[in-house]
């Protein structure tokens, strides 16, 4: 059943690519009527591909998929948002949709200013990759022009592929892209790295990567299931002087906490750029 928050209200997809798909196909999952979502895609293969795989209205051009949308999520590259906002402008100003903008470096007061108009319920959100699978991670962030039903819509949208959280602060959003936005490619590249070291000891490609896959989706699982906080289950499997804690020495050995929190930074100082570039 379709989360009650959204219950009769038109979505507009601005941008049909893999995470406006992902949010599609999980919120049609939920039970959102098909012929209460648009799409506005101008390439021709994607338009086709979501009006046939969600039964939902396609559109070449933005206004045709915003006009008459009680919510319009913009799904498109932060490189093309200002000209996409200045496309949708007169619409907006019109309607005055709440908008949920899912580009990263992009800010609230951007977003205002290019559309036009003052006091626009905006939201910020930041999903990952694995809602394309159901089990994103997104934050998002609201200007005070949204309402708590507002919220509550943005929030249903973001968390029909996975789980949501509110950030109390909008240069945390920055944080939230270096953490979970970019957090799946550190994970990948754990998951490669650990592979390979297991081939260069002799054990087959194809076994090391079954073990190591599986090994991290089993890890994840005890994280969300368990409840207890990862210091405690990463503990839990530690015997003084054994195998696991001379691998973990070798991490410490390493400087592995600094080597993270240093990609953070750069992730994060990067999306700051981001920012003050398409400003």
């Amino acid at each position: 059943m379709s989360d009650s928050s959204l219950e009769a209200s038109r979505i507009a997809f601005i941008g049909g690519g893999n995470m406006a798909r992902s949010l599609i196909g999980a919120l049609a999952r939920a039970g959102s009527p098909r012929d209460s979502i648009a799409v506005a895609e101008p390439n021709r293969d994607l338009r086709s591909a979501l009006a046939r795989d969600f039964g939902v209205s396609v559109h070449e051009q933005a206004r045709g998929a915003a006009d008459g949308a009680d919510i319009l999520v913009l799904a498109v590259k932060p490189q093309v948002m200002k000209t996409v906002c200045g496309e949708l402008a007169d619409t907006v100003a019109q309607a005055r949709p709440l908008v949920v903008s899912i580009a990263a470096g992009i800010r609230l007061a951007q977003l205002a200013a290019w559309l036009g108009v003052r006091d626009l319920p905006i939201v910020r959100a930041m999903p990952n990759t694995p809602a394309l699978i159901g089990a994103g991670a997104a934050g998002l962030i609201a200007n005070e022009a949204t309402t708590g039903a507002q919220r509550a819509q943005a929030e249903a949208i973001l968390g029909a592929a996975g789980t949501s959280a509110w950030i109390g602060r909008e240069e945390l959003m920055d944080t939230v892209t270096a953490l979970s936005g970019s957090g799946p490619a550190y994970f990948f590249l754990l998951v490669e790295a650990l592979e390979d070291a297991a081939v260069a000891q002799g054990m087959p490609r194809e076994t090391a990567r079954a073990l190591a896959t599986q090994t991290c989706l089993g890890a994840g699982r005890m994280l969300v299931e368990d409840g207890e906080p990862p210091a405690v289950l990463r503990e839990r499997v530690t015997s003084p002087g054994g195998t696991t804690a001379a691998a973990l020495n070798a991490f410490a050995d390493g400087r592995l906490r600094e080597l993270v929190a240093t990609a953070m930074r750069a992730a994060t100082e990067h999306g700051r750029a981001l920012s003050e570039q398409f400003s």
